[in-house]
Parts: C-alpha cells; structure tokens; sequence
C-alpha cells in the first residue's frame, strides 16, 4: 500500500505524509467525537473508547478515499491551468466521499451491534465534516501548490541558465576571432616591415597567447593576475610593430590580482585603444592600466586616426554584454572628447547574478 512506500507518497502527493496521516487521523476523529458525543466526558473509559473508534473509522475511510481522490485528479491535471477545475472536482468529491462514507458506514455498524449501535443524526454530523474535510485536504493542496510552484521557478531559472550559457559561449567565441583577425594582421606588417626572425618570434609569442585562450576554456570570469598575464603577452606581440612608440602604465596592487573579470576584456580594450589611435614617434599612444575603486580602468588619451579602419564592432560591446549577463554591475565608458576611458568592475562571486552563479555550481 502507498501509506507504507515513502518513495510512493512523495511521488504523487509532493511530501511524505505519513506523520500528517497518522496524526491527523487521530486528532480529527477526536474532535469530531467531541463535537458530537464528548464521550470522554459523558461515559466510562471503554464506552467512550468505543464511540471514539467509531469516529476513528469514519475518518480514516473519509481520508483515505480523499487523499487517493486527490492523487487521481492530480494525475489527470497536473497544470497550474487546471487548478480550479481541479479543486471544484475536489470539492465534489470531499462532498460525495462524506455523505457516502457516513450512509455506508452507519449502515454495517448498524448490522453489525443491531440495536446497540445509534447512529447521529446526519443533518446534525455531515456539514461540520465537510467543512473539517475540506480544510484537511486544503493543507494538502496548500503544500501542493507550493512544490509546483517552486519546480516552476527552478524550470524557468534552468531555462534562462541555458539562454544565459548560449549568449556568452557566442559572445567569448566571438572574441577570439576578433583577436585573431587583429592580430593576423599585425603580423602581416611584421613580415612586411621586418626581418624573418621578428616574424618567428612574433609567432612564438602568439602560440603562448592562443595557450592561454585555450587554457581558459569556457571560463566566464577569470583572475585579474591571469588576465593581465594574457594582456601583457598581447602588448608583447604589439611592440614588435610600434616598439616605444606604444607604452603601458601598469599601476595594479597585488591585493586586486584575486579579482575577477571577464576574460580577454582587458586584451580587447588595449587592442581597440591600438586600433583606433595615431602611433607614431611624433604622437606615441600611452595607455593607462589601473585599478580605482575596484574598477580596472583602461584609458588613453584620444589621437584619432584621419583614416578609421573598419570596425567589427565586436569590442566594448562585446565586454558589455557579456559584463550584463554575468553581473548587475556595468561597465562604465567615458569619452569628453579628449580621453577615453573604460571601467571594469572587479567583481566577487557575490557580485555574480543568482541565475550566473548556479551556471558554474
């Protein structure tokens, strides 16, 4: 029987209610033969256990047959769309289920003590029952509607996990072509401009930056230190075109390395400030790597080239969408005209949002 199998009970009832059943079935045949007999208190000790097992019986069959209602229309509407349907059909049945339960009842005890047994009037008995059955069975429904609605919650949240892993596995794997664009034709001007060995070495360096793109994998946050390592291998790469005419001004304190960002944002940033700026020995391109209030901000002052190259359009936008997936906290870009400045929030894992956070649980 499903009283006895828990695997059962939590199955198709939501929890296991065997103490809810145990219990209530005594405290409800108690009330009821209070209500209708007080035989405690109006008869000897075994009179009055024998009119209270008779209230026991009534109520054990009404629950039974009840509860084993309630499993059947659960089956057949299981949709949060059918809940009123459902529990109209419920009411029904708490109705029918009383009324037979109390006419077939007091008919076998009647044949069974003949003119022993006396049986209350069921105008008196049948209405108060309902009402108790009914408020019985709506602590059923209550924690029924409840487990729905938190799998509800969790399937929608599931769901917005998988849109959420869609979105930033296209947005970090668009990343990577974009630096691979850049950077194949930087080192087209290097065979164009230099010698065979810078090329070789430019490559070497390349292969150790592709290293570090493969090793982080998947990863949607990455170490302020392993970040920076990547960016310092990608400025190396640079300098072999421009040389001293590209400086960096690192100013990051050791205790921000264990921050975390977005991966290849600091990279991308650099390469768009080489990108869109004049570098030349008359006007070099000095950029600015610091942290200001848990912000790793990236800035330079704006030379802008009277000839643009064709934008992928990929960068910062890139780094703000992927920032607004993973965290509430934007990115920040300012640009008066004279400087260019971006912001990225260095980030804690409770900074990441709820849906992000069960992503890499």
């Amino acid at each position: 029987m499903m009283i006895f199998n828990k695997e059962k009970r939590i199955k198709y009832l939501g929890f296991d209610d065997f103490w809810f059943f145990v219990i209530g079935v005594f405290v409800l045949s108690y009330i009821t033969d209070y209500l209708f007999n007080n035989s405690f208190f109006r008869f000897p000790f075994i009179e009055a256990l024998i009119n209270w097992s008779v209230s026991l019986f009534f109520t054990i069959c009404d629950w039974f047959i009840i509860r084993a209602i309630i499993i059947l229309l659960r089956k057949k509407y299981p949709n949060f769309d059918d809940d009123i349907k459902r529990l109209i059909l419920l009411f029904v049945a708490i109705v029918s289920t009383v009324i037979l339960v109390d006419i077939i009842g007091n008919s076998i005890l009647s044949s069974i003590f003949s003119k022993n047994y006396k049986s209350i009037s069921s105008s008196i008995v049948l209405l108060p029952i309902i009402i108790i059955s009914t408020m019985t069975m709506a602590i059923y429904e209550a924690i029924y509607y409840n487990i729905r609605l938190k799998k509800s919650i969790r399937e929608e949240e599931q769901a917005k996990q998988v849109i959420v892993q869609a979105q930033l596995d296209t947005l970090r794997n668009q990343a990577q072509p974009h630096f691979l664009f850049n950077t194949l034709n930087t080192l087209r001007d290097i065979i164009d401009q230099n010698s065979k060995e810078d090329a070789k070495q430019f490559v070497d360096k390349l292969s150790d930056v592709y290293r570090f793109i493969l090793e982080s994998g998947n990863a949607n946050l990455t170490l302020v230190k392993d970040e920076l390592k990547f960016a310092k291998a990608y400025i190396h790469i640079q300098s072999e075109r421009f040389g001293d005419n590209l400086q960096l001004n690192w100013n990051i304190p050791d205790n921000k390395l264990d921050k975390m960002i977005v991966p290849m944002s600091l990279q991308l940033l650099l390469e768009n400030a080489i990108k869109h700026n004049i570098i030349s020995k008359a006007k070099p391109l000095v950029i600015h790597v610091e942290v200001i209030d848990d912000h790793l901000v990236v800035s330079n002052k704006i030379q802008s080239k009277s000839t643009q190259l064709p934008s992928t359009k990929v960068g910062l936008k890139n780094i703000e969408k992927r920032y607004k997936l993973i965290s509430s906290i934007p990115i920040k870009v300012k640009n008066d005209g004279t400087r260019f400045e971006v912001s990225l929030p260095l980030l804690n894992s409770s900074d990441k949002k709820n849906h992000y956070a069960r992503i890499n649980n």
